[in-house]
């Protein structure tokens, strides 16, 4: 009888125990990714710059309206100044970056791989990254003068410091088990390089790439605006000059879809070289 009553105890508790609802984990991670989410942003901007200037809120002289800079983009288009500037604007920022990835890098290696250049290297390069390379115009206009090399140089100082800072970082944080491994298995200087320091430092360098792509677009604005006669940065000061606004703010829309671009291009590249990594942004 004793045993009948414990055995229907047990079923009841066992039913107390199933009935009771199961505590969903909380999330602590940012979620799952939204698709078209970097558009989310720019275009909530767009909206509420497109409702001030409907309601009146947003002076026309002052920032004129959406509808007004497609229209004068268009006009821009017909009299081939829009293309002519942006090819010359996107030659200098591509032909700078260039030189900046090449040059942070091989600085990154050399500096990275060897105690003597760390000692000769890191340090000069550490007080050009505290002195910003804007600063260095006027003295580059006396040494280069206003042409095209002095704005190029301007970009390439602008982007080789991320590329080597984030770089050399990758460099000096490789598990060095990994360093003791290849020496084991006695791999040469330029295998251990290809093998280990490069997919090592990959991570670092990308990181780099996309601070490098945006300095090089900053820097693009400011030089093209020093006695230049061509760029998008010529438009916009010509545009100054005259008191066209819509033209102004064609230009700067330009500059942020073009950092917007070149940044997600960065992104995607990213994303694909280290699809090995499990992150929160995965």
């Amino acid at each position: 009888m004793s045993g009948s009553a414990a055995t229907l105890s047990g079923v009841r508790a066992s039913k107390a125990v199933t009935t009771q609802p199961v505590r969903r984990r909380r999330r602590l991670g940012p979620g799952k990714p939204i698709r078209f989410g970097a558009l989310i942003g720019p275009v909530l901007l767009l909206a509420i710059w497109s409702i001030g200037s409907a309601a009146g809120w947003l002076d026309p002289r002052i920032l004129s309206a959406p509808w007004t800079v497609v229209t004068t983009t268009g006009d821009l288009i017909a009299d081939g100044r829009l293309q002519s500037n942006l090819l010359t604007s996107t030659q200098r920022a591509f032909l700078g970056l260039g030189l900046g990835i090449v040059l942070g890098t091989v600085l990154a290696l050399l500096s990275g791989l060897s105690r003597i250049g760390e000692a000769v290297l890191d340090g000069p390069i550490q007080i050009k990254r505290a002195i910003p390379s804007l600063a260095l115009l006027p003295l580059l206009i006396l040494w280069l003068g206003i042409g095209e090399t002095m704005k190029v140089t301007t970009i390439t100082l602008g982007v080789f410091v991320p590329i080597y800072i984030h770089t050399h970082n990758g460099l000096r944080t490789i598990d060095s088990r990994y360093v003791e491994l290849a020496q084991t298995v006695g791999l040469s200087r330029w295998t251990f390089i290809r093998k280990v320091v490069l997919p090592g430092a990959l991570p670092g360098f990308l990181l780099g790439l996309r601070f490098a792509v945006t300095g090089a677009w900053l820097s693009l604005v400011v030089v093209e605006q020093i006695n230049s006669t061509s760029g998008i940065g010529y438009m916009m000061e010509l545009a100054r000059t005259y008191g066209q606004t819509d033209i102004i703010i064609v230009g700067l829309v330009l500059y942020g879809v073009l950092g917007l671009l070149s940044d997600g291009a960065v992104r995607l590249i990213q994303r694909r070289a280290l699809s090995w990594r499990r992150t929160l942004a995965d």
